[in-house]
């Protein structure tokens, strides 16, 4: 996959793709929230492995049950096709 920058519009358009996501902070946005710590703790390091095997990282936090994920791409400054790509490997994990 092409890593590149995406400009307003692609943004927006990628947000269609991707459910409870949203734009904050010049980032993908999203808090998660599971019945328990466990699920929570599980869930993230499901989406460690994805994100290693990628080499992109989330900026992200855990409290309890919740977890928040920011997606963006520093050394392109903005959201980048892998910002977007690890949100829908993401959103493709078992609920």
């Amino acid at each position: 996959m092409e890593r590149r920058k995406l400009d307003a519009a692609e943004v927006t358009l990628a947000l269609k793709d991707l459910p409870g996501w949203s734009l904050a902070g010049g980032k993908l946005h999203k808090q998660f929230t599971f019945p328990d710590f466990p699920r929570a703790f599980g869930f993230m390091a499901a989406v460690a492995l994805i994100a290693q095997a990628m080499d992109h990282h989330p900026d992200w936090s855990n409290v309890y049950n919740r977890v928040v994920v920011d997606l963006v791409t520093h050394d392109l400054g903005g959201i980048s096709t892998y910002d977007v790509e690890l949100a829908m490997r993401i959103e493709a994990l078992p609920g």
